[in-house]
């Protein structure tokens, strides 16, 4: 059945600038770095993305090992945006991927040299049926290749038109200023950076949000859940079927102590006396930090997507709840890495 985009789809979405930048990004946007793979439903991804974009989110992040299979999750992206996005409607998009973990064998399969940078973006725009991606991301510093070598490859990124900015993700403080100041010496100035945050992994309070709202850059952070942690689905304990219970994830069993238990139990109840899920009330407890342009969320169904996006309907978290939440996360058992 053919796709027509919601009429009102900007009527209720909230849009935030990217730094300093002439750019906006939708409050929430939507990560493909699980659900969209080729084990996954592509009816169901294209659903889902529909949805998104209905309600608003123009913001869609890949990165070239997305899947599973690495690169199926551009493909099936790519495909969507062939089907249902046609005519103009591929200008209405901010579309990033990004290079830097492992994608092919040999030397020159992943890390941070031009080399890798340049020919992944080649590979992603295959893939994807794309002429451009509106960002393109170096994914994580390379400790063996100059920064400046990495730079220089996104400002070529950007000049070639095969992106339109650049962004970081995964920079820490030291590494993520020497970037952003190679960039603008460069001419091409960061647009963003992508760190992993949430209620329980705050490393960027430590000085990167800092450094972001100095350079004017805007922040994306990506596990705003922790993996599926701030939600209702470990209030029991680690169900059957949840990213936990798997062997092979980024979510380990071991991490899911009864300390933690209990601390998402406490924040639950402070979500359900806002009238919110405990996944909308981490999502806006990110969002109360101006220097946060949108917050990334991945979804595994339409409903999911609609909860996470429903949180924009109850945004302020009045002193008390601040406190009571920040002395929650104090007793914070053990920090996810």
């Amino acid at each position: 059945m053919a796709y027509t985009p919601s009429p009102d789809r900007y009527g209720k979405m909230i849009y935030n600038r990217c730094g300093k930048s002439g750019v906006k990004l939708p409050a929430i946007s939507l990560g493909l770095w699980h659900n969209f793979g080729s084990v996954d439903d592509f009816e169901t991804a294209r659903s889902i993305i529909r949805r998104a974009f209905d309600r608003g989110i123009t913001h869609f992040d890949l990165a070239n090992n997305y899947g599973p299979a690495p690169g199926t999750a551009e493909e099936n992206f790519g495909n969507i945006v062939k089907k249902d996005f046609t005519g103009n409607l591929r200008d209405e998009l901010i579309i990033s991927t990004k290079a830097g973990y492992h994608m092919w064998p040999g030397p020159y399969g992943e890390w941070g040299s031009r080399k890798y940078l340049l020919s992944s973006l080649d590979q992603s725009l295959k893939r994807m049926q794309l002429d451009y991606v509106d960002i393109f991301y170096s994914h994580r510093p390379d400790p063996e290749t100059p920064l400046e070598e990495t730079m220089t490859a996104l400002d070529t990124a950007v000049r070639s038109g095969k992106a339109l900015y650049a962004g970081i993700s995964n920079y820490r403080a030291p590494e993520a200023r020497r970037a952003i100041e190679i960039l603008n010496h460069l001419g091409t100035p960061c647009l963003i950076h992508q760190p992993k945050y949430s209620m329980f992994e705050r490393w960027v309070e430590d000085g990167l949000l800092h450094i972001l709202e100095e350079f004017g850059v805007g922040c994306i952070p990506f596990s705003p859940l922790a993996q599926g942690l701030l939600t209702d689905r470990y209030l029991k304990g680690i169900p059957e079927g949840s990213r936990a219970s798997k062997a092979h994830g980024f979510l380990k069993a071991a991490e899911i102590t009864e300390e933690r238990i209990e601390q998402i139990r406490q924040l639950n109840e402070i979500a359900k006396k806002r009238n919110q899920s405990l996944a909308q009330m981490a999502l806006i407890w990110l969002l109360k930090d101006k220097r946060i342009t949108t917050v990334l969320i991945g979804a595994s169904s339409v409903q999911q997507l609609d909860n996470n996006i429903d949180c924009l309907d109850n945004l302020i978290l009045n002193d008390s709840e601040l406190a009571q939440i920040e002395k929650i996360l104090k007793k914070s058992p053990k920090v996810l890495s």
